[in-house]
This record gives C-alpha cells, structure tokens and sequence, in this order.
C-alpha cells in the first residue's frame, strides 16, 4: 500500500484524504490508511504502528523519535514478530550523506558454550524443545538502541515516544488477520505461558476472532516504567533479575542467563557496510548482520548486465538474480558471523574487483552446476564449515524519512513467530540464539556462527539507505522473512533502479529465492508460469510456494516522499469480521 507524504521542509499539516484526527488514527477499530501528511514519511507493517511514527513527525520529532515510536507501537499491535523483547538494526542516514549503524542484536549468555544445543546425550537436542525454552533466548537489545539512537537525534522528550504504544495497550488494539493467523497456526507457541493464553486465546483455546479488542495491561506497566525510568528499568534494576531468572529456570542446562549478563548488555555503534550499484551509493548494517554485505554482492555482481533492457518480464532477468543470489550467500555461510568473535573479511567480500571477479562466474545462458564460496581479501585462513541454523521468520521492517531529509531505516525482531513463547512484562522473549548454528562444528571443521557465551548471532536483517548518484537521499529499504531479507531487499532495489518502478510495485515484484541447487519461486505469480524455462536454464529443483514476504521502504520519486508497504500485507491488516 502507498501512502504519499509532501516532503515540505516548512509547510503547516495537511490532511491526506479522509484522515481522522491523530487521537482517532490509534483507537481501537480505525486503520489510518493514509493519515496527516507531515513532512516526512513512515512505512511500517501495521499502519497503527505508522500512525505512531508520523504523529512524532508531526509534533516535530526527528526521524529517529518516529522510529522508536513505531518499533514500541509495534511491540503491541504486532506481537508475533518484534519489540523490545527483541534486538534489532537502526540505520540513519543524513541529507548530507553521513551514515551511522547501531546494533541491538541480542547476545548470548556469558555461560553460553558451542555445546549449548546438545542434550547429555551428546547429541542435538529437537528444534522444538530447544526453541521453547530458555535455551532460544538472547539478551533484548531494541531498548539499549534506541535509548543510545534517542539520546543522539532524539527531539522529542523520552517518554513521549511511548504514548502511542502505551494508549494502544491500555485502551486495546483490534485482532486483525494477520495476528489471528499467527495466532492459530502456533497455538503452542502464543499460548505456552497462561498470559499469553488469557491475552490472545478464549476460553476454549481458540485464537481471539478478528475484530476482538484485546488489552495488555502488563505491557501497559511496562512500557510506563521504561517512559519514567528509562533503560535503568529494563537493565539496572529488579527487572533484570527478574527477567533472567524467568530465563534461566526455563533453561534445561548450566550456564543460563544471569541479571549480570542483562545488567552488561550494549548495544554498539558499527562500520557501515557500503557499495556502489549503478551509480547509487548503497548502505546497510555489517556483522553481526549478513544482510548489508549480501544485498552489496547481489547487486554487484549483477552491474554488468543491463537488467533495464533485458525488462522485469524476462526470465534471464531473474535466472541472473538467481545466480547472484547463490555466489553471496555461499559467501555468508562461510563467513558472515559477529566480527566481536571471528575475523569477518567484510572489505574484501565488497571490493569491486572481488565481486567483479565472483560476477564473472554467472553465464545468462546456464545456472552455475555449484557454487562454493570464494576467497576474498582478508580470508581467514582457518577453514570455516557450513552451520545449520534454522530459517527465521518473525520480524518487522520499518523505515522513516523526516523534514531535514535524514533516513532511519530500521529493522526489528524476536526471530520465529512469538519468538520463546516466553512472556515477560506483557512482551514475548525472542529465541534469537537458535541463529546461531546448533553444531558447532562440521567434518571437524569449526562453524564461524556457533554458540559462544556474549556472542551476537548472525543475522539476515538488511536495513538499507539509498542515496542518488546527485548524492542526495532516495530511499530507506527493508524487509522481515528470514534468509529471504536481504534478496527481498535487493530486488525492491532493482525494482526501483533498474526498472523504474514506483515503490510500491517494486516491493510488490514477485520473488524468488535460491537456497544453494534449490530455488523457490513465488506460487501464484508469473514465475510459477516459468518453472520449465527456469528449468531449461538449470534450476532442476525449483518448487513453487508462499514465502514469508513484508518488505517496507520510504521513496524520493523525485517530487515526494512515497511510503509503502508490500501490498501482500493489505487484506491481512484488516480487522473487520467476515
């Protein structure tokens, strides 16, 4: 869905379309589905969460203020997929082209060891019983970021931040379908703890209907204390012991979370990760995330092709995608891991002539027979092993531009839907350590991304800022849906680039995924009609399914700002019954 917000660096509030007053835009059954036109733009995956952060705009707050405000709005509406019992990336990005990155990326308990998956038995414990306890969660993170973010380019007063959010929890929010559906596809999940069974289930154990108000009082006192408090309530006080206590006693081995381990978190200031593709300079998150270093190869290596004359109805277009796909992320098994703990060659796997090189390796008439990883500038000489970390899935992108033109993309997670299934404070805990490889070694060869206590696991988060080739802003980019982020990213890239497509087409192109030999394409859509000419070109093991999908960006089409989010969302988002 599009929303188009005048980018006025002096201009007073206009209302968009049939916009209710901002009080209205967050009661209970409205969607804001284009709500005041400030200047400025938010894109979010729930447009109250939007609401959230273009009423901060509108009172005058910085892109930053309107960020937090949406990832705390989010925390409510938006429970399956991130808040502050999750970590995140925040990407900022000014007018003038200065760019910092924060990580809020959750860590591993000091007693965490690469045997933290395996029972007594020396072997690895199920997914499941792993991820539904103490032993999936990581220290939060989002509260320590955007506490440092707030404290840097904040304007708006701390607490005022939270008012959306807090209003939401207290005066109730409405089920809409996408929660409902998540809600009964992990029943187990949602409802392990009774909270979350009373908040989100009825009596007979059924998901709350469509439509249902449904009120959080415990997040409510939460969210109050950390807008009085600050970070001291989440990490200096009883709060950390009593969060790492209701960790560790879910946690089935030695070496659980501690107050200690909470008490230490840091969210920290990283290198950008930057590359050039078609004369636009490209920026996203480095390690512990994977995706900046990914979405610069993919597109990289696909610079010599001219993808605008080939057209987005070509299947060439999109076998190159493919193979560009397949050359990074071979690249990101092997060496994609927090640089705290293992030496990261992120120079070498973006130097020009290194890509150049890996882009020389893909044939526009055949897929490569196999892709192994290659030796950038900076390899370490140990011999990295492929990991086996799950897929990840439950996240949400979020991207704000303000009246200075200063751009914050960020992204935000828990990891699976419901993260732990763990509650605290009215929020779910995220199970982010089941990122991390469960084998910490394969054929005796050590995985760079293994368990190891105050680790960060790596990630597939990709927030992104665009600036044009005249060096001036252009886009804030992202996506949520696992492994698919940063190929979600690149694509919304090319759609808006090479095709020149309007934002929200560009999110809403098709996607398809290569995952080593095998590709995934989207089923329903036109690549599914392509499946033998993708074959004849050499992806013999293609499937056709739903993958997860909800990329967001914020857009200069030259005259405004343009904010969507991927048009699959929309009927998802409505909560009226059927």
């Amino acid at each position: 869905m599009t929303y188009r917000l005048i980018a006025a660096l002096s201009a007073p509030l206009l209302i968009a379309g049939c916009a209710a007053p901002m009080a209205e835009d967050l009661s209970v059954n409205s969607i804001p589905e284009a709500t005041l036109a400030v200047a400025g733009s938010v894109s979010a995956a729930d447009p109250r969460a939007q609401a959230a952060g273009e009423e901060m705009l509108a009172a005058g707050g910085s892109a930053t203020d309107a960020a937090i405000a949406v990832m705390l709005a989010l925390t409510v509406v938006e429970p399956q997929s991130s808040g502050i019992g999750g970590g995140g990336f925040y990407v900022r990005g000014t007018a003038d082209g200065r760019v910092e990155t924060l990580d809020g990326r959750e860590t591993a308990p000091a007693g965490a060891d690469p045997q933290w998956f395996m029972g007594e038995d020396g072997k690895l414990l199920p997914y499941r019983e792993a991820l539904l306890s103490g032993l999936s969660v990581g220290v939060p993170g989002n509260v320590a970021m955007v506490a440092k973010a707030h404290e840097r380019h904040g304007k708006l007063p701390w607490a005022k931040l939270f008012e959306p959010a807090i209003k939401l929890a207290k005066d109730g929010f409405a089920v809409n379908r996408r929660l409902h559906q998540s809600l009964d596809g992990q029943i187990g999940r949602a409802g392990l703890t009774e909270y979350g069974r009373t908040t989100y289930y009825t009596a007979e154990g059924e998901p709350k209907p469509v439509g249902t108000t449904i009120t959080n009082p415990d997040l409510v006192f939460t969210l109050e204390t950390l807008a009085e408090q600050g970070t001291a309530a989440f990490y200096e006080s009883g709060y950390a012991i009593e969060l790492a206590n209701i960790v560790r006693l879910k946690t089935p081995r030695a070496g659980g979370m501690t107050a200690e381990d909470v008490m230490g978190y840091v969210s920290k200031e990283r290198e950008p990760v930057c590359g050039q593709y078609r004369g636009y300079r490209v920026c996203g998150m480095g390690p512990p995330s994977s995706g900046a270093v990914a979405v610069v190869q993919i597109l990289g290596q696909l610079e010599r092709f001219d993808l605008a004359a080939l057209g987005a109805d070509n299947p060439v277009t999109w076998h190159l995608f493919l193979e560009s796909q397949r050359l990074a992320y071979a690249d990101r098994e092997i060496y994609l891991a927090d640089s705290d703990f293992v030496d990261v060659p992120v120079k070498g796997l973006i130097d020009p002539v290194y890509i150049a090189r890996r882009s020389a390796l893909i044939d526009p008439d055949k897929a490569i027979e196999k892709v192994t990883p290659g030796t950038p500038a900076g390899a370490p000489t140990i011999a990295w092993a492929d990991g086996d970390e799950p897929p990840e899935n439950g996240t949400s992108h979020f991207a704000v531009v303000d009246k200075d033109g200063t751009m914050v993309s960020y992204t935000s997670t828990i990891e699976g839907p419901f993260g732990s299934g763990l509650i605290f404070g009215g929020f779910y805990l995220n199970n982010e350590l089941t990122d991390f490889s469960r084998s910490p070694e394969v054929d005796g060869r050590l995985v760079a991304n293994r368990v190891e206590g105050g680790k960060r696991p790596r990630s597939s988060m990709s927030p992104t800022i665009i600036y044009s080739p005249n060096g001036k802003p252009f886009a804030a980019i992202g996506a949520a849906g696992g492994t698919t982020i940063p190929v979600q990213t690149a694509r919304g890239i090319i759609g808006l680039i090479d095709f020149g497509l309007t934002v929200d087409e560009a999110l809403g192109l098709p996607l398809l995924m290569a995952f080593g030999e095998r590709v995934l394409v989207e089923e329903g859509t036109w690549f599914e009609e392509q499946m033998d000419t993708f074959k004849s070109l050499g992806h013999d093991q293609i499937i056709a399914r739903k993958p997860p999908l909800k990329a967001g960006a914020v857009h200069w089409n030259g005259t405004e700002w343009i904010s969507a989010r991927d048009p699959r969302l929309d009927g998802m988002l409505e909560y009226t019954p059927e």
